[in-house]
């Protein structure tokens, strides 16, 4: 993840920017007026300095020339002119406030609008993604995608690109003004810009440098974050409170640093751009003051016998009302300037977060309903017809060795599996670690799709089905249970509507999960913290399991469920079992004995091929695998549970 916030790219990508103003579009009303509002606010901030001149020149310190032309119409009375001139200047203030109202409102919620559309489009794109994409990107990854990126592309929107379009119209209008009024005084103060654009680029490479580091910086602190806290229980254990401590505080300086180097380049570049513009200011005073003192000398001349000398010079000279309004345009000609370089910074991060978020939404969805989907009519028969299965990356080597000519060597997790569970059957599968029991309910589930063969319910491949409508046929209980923070009643219910209260009461009865519900302070109502932290690891498992059960799936699937939890727990899951598979088609992961001797048919799976099938007894006279395992696993447990009271048993060893 920090490795992808190095990356910067261009400040300015034409494919990137025309992608992200599709955005736009559904508020193409909002953005004309803001874009009128900026255009519009831009002429009445060029005007305003244009007043002062107008007011000097023909009140103040009349000129001839400023009582003819566009102003004719102002009252030759200096108190009414001025009273005139100074009420059109309120006037563009005011008119000043209500578009840049206008600008930001409109803008602003422009830019949350996108923020909308973006994260519900990624988080959208992220539910359909298929779970080996998962494997491959970390979640503080995904996350950052979701969060810090779109705020990069909403400042972008928000402040960078109107603050950008509004310092161009600024720029431009002053630059015609000046050099329009007296282009003498116009190059004076344009003389200054060399030093300043090269301020400006030395400034820009520092600041995108500490930019760069400051993202890096984050990225770290978050995904070490992350990984320190969610692992909080071992650190402690293993006493590396310290060292993980002191990693944290390498980490953290870093992005300390970071900010400091761009804190003191701010400090250096606009004191300087601050001098630069004052030169030029004092060389608009110290030129056009002048040329205004020569004017008055030749004047006197004039009068004493010399007009033509009078009337020649008089021509070029800069009266006092333009001295003054280009001191003013001065001022505000450098502070478009100064904010170019921040704003730079502001589209390079926004075009480095927007490729990163288009290769994210631009990541193909692997697992997808088909176009014409089948629907399975029957009691829930499963079938894998020869089941050939590699990974995503054993994939990726396969295509790569076509395209070299050879022959892939793929790693197999699963070998030409076929089996067959009718419907209202229970069957176990056992087998042990990476034999690929837990892959066929990803197949089932599809999770992933399969290289080679076909899995099937009621005839139906999987690959036909709607996965909406393929996965709601499924109750599953994992080894691991997770709970959203909530309630206990909507950890059970999880979103589906048409569980009423009753159902999720009688699914928690069910699993002998009723009583110790009952027993706390608001029931059902119960608050549940995140990843359910206030509830002991058997009974976030027991509500797994009453969760299953209210959603009254066709097929059950427990992927060893029984894992986890304690003896006690163990026996009230065993009891509720026995209510949970009737009437359905269960796939059971097996993992204590008590599950696998009551199952209809176990399933021994082994280097991801099916080895043995049968009943318990008659795998055991076999003296295979399944025997095998049950010397080493099960047998001491057997015995336990038929010489002991339950309080007493045995914890067999996990599978």
């Amino acid at each position: 993840m920090a490795q992808e916030e190095e990356i910067l790219g261009k400040a300015y990508d034409s494919r990137l920017m025309r992608r992200l103003l599709k955005y736009l579009r559904p508020y193409r009303l909002q953005v004309t007026i803001a874009i009128v509002s900026i255009v519009l606010k831009s002429f009445a901030d060029v005007l305003g300095p244009y007043l002062t001149k107008v007011a000097i020149d023909r009140y103040l310190s009349p000129e001839k020339a400023s009582s003819t032309g566009i102003w004719s119409w102002l009252s030759p009375q200096p108190l009414i002119g001025i009273s005139q001139i100074a009420s059109i200047y309120v006037g563009l203030l005011a008119l000043t406030f209500v578009l840049e109202f206008l600008q930001t409102y409109f803008m602003q919620w422009t830019g949350q609008k996108v923020m909308y559309d973006l994260r519900s489009q990624i988080f959208r794109h992220l539910q359909h993604m298929h779970i080996a994409f998962y494997d491959k990107n970390p979640v503080g990854r995904l996350v950052t995608r979701v969060t810090t990126d779109v705020d990069a592309l909403n400042e972008m929107f928000t402040s960078g690109v109107v603050s950008i379009f509004e310092d161009f119209f600024v720029l431009a209008g002053i630059i015609l003004v000046m050099l329009w009024m007296n282009w003498k005084l116009a190059l004076i103060t344009f003389a200054v810009l060399p030093v300043i654009i090269y301020s400006t680029i030395v400034f820009r490479d520092r600041v995108r440098d500490s930019y760069r580091r400051i993202r890096v910086a984050i990225a770290r602190i978050n995904a070490y974050l992350q990984e320190h806290v969610s692992g909080m229980v071992v650190v402690q254990l293993f006493n590396r409170e310290r060292k993980a401590y002191d990693r944290f505080s390498d980490i953290n300086r870093s992005h300390m640093d970071a900010y400091k180097d761009a804190i003191m380049a701010y400090a250096v570049y606009y004191p300087v751009i601050e001098i630069l513009s004052s030169i030029a200011i004092a060389s608009v005073i110290w030129f056009g003051g002048n040329d205004i003192i020569r004017h008055l000398s030749v004047t006197t001349i004039a009068f004493t016998g010399h007009p033509h000398i009078g009337v020649r010079l008089v021509t070029s000279f800069a009266s006092l009302g333009v001295l003054v309004a280009f001191i003013q345009y001065a001022q505000r000609f450098f502070r478009p300037i100064q904010d170019f370089s921040e704003k730079y910074n502001i589209l390079q991060s926004a075009m480095a977060a927007s490729e990163r978020i288009f290769k994210l939404l631009d990541t193909p969805i692997e697992v997808v309903s088909p176009a014409v989907t089948k629907a399975p009519s029957g009691e829930g028969r499963l079938e894998f017809d020869h089941v050939w299965f590699a990974y995503r990356e054993a994939a990726e080597n396969e295509k790569s060795a076509a395209g070299n000519g050879s022959t892939p060597a793929l790693d197999w997790v699963l070998r030409d599996v076929n089996f067959t569970i009718e419907p209202g059957e229970t069957v176990a599968i056992v087998g042990h670690t990476g034999a690929g029991k837990t892959t066929l309910i990803s197949l089932l589930l599809r999770f992933y799709d399969v290289q080679k063969g076909a899995v099937r319910i009621d005839g139906v491949d999987v690959k036909e089905m709607d996965i909406a409508d393929l996965r709601a046929r499924f109750g599953v209980v994992l080894q691991d249970p997770f709970l959203f923070t909530g309630t206990i009643r909507g950890n059970i219910r999880l979103g589906t509507e048409r569980i009423e209260d009753a159902d999720i009461e009688q699914a928690a009865e069910d699993v002998n999960l009723a009583d110790f519900i009952r027993a706390l302070p608001n029931g059902f109502n119960e608050e549940v913290r995140e990843r359910g932290s206030t509830l002991s690891t058997g009974q976030k498992q027991l509500i797994s399991f009453a969760r299953a059960l209210a959603h009254d799936p066709n097929i059950l699937i427990l992927d060893e469920a029984t894992s986890s939890v304690d003896t006690e727990t163990e026996f009230r899951v065993r009891d509720a079992l026995s209510r949970m598979v009737e009437g359905r088609t269960s796939l059971i992961i097996a993992h204590r004995l008590s599950t696998v001797q009551r199952a209809d048919k176990i399933i021994v799976m082994h280097k991801g091929q099916v080895r043995e099938m049968g009943t318990h007894q008659q795998l055991l006279a076999q003296r295979g695998i399944y025997y095998k395992l049950y010397q080493l696993q099960y047998k001491d447990q057997e015995l336990a549970v038929g010489s002991t009271p339950p309080s007493q048993s045995t914890v067999s060893a996990d599978d």
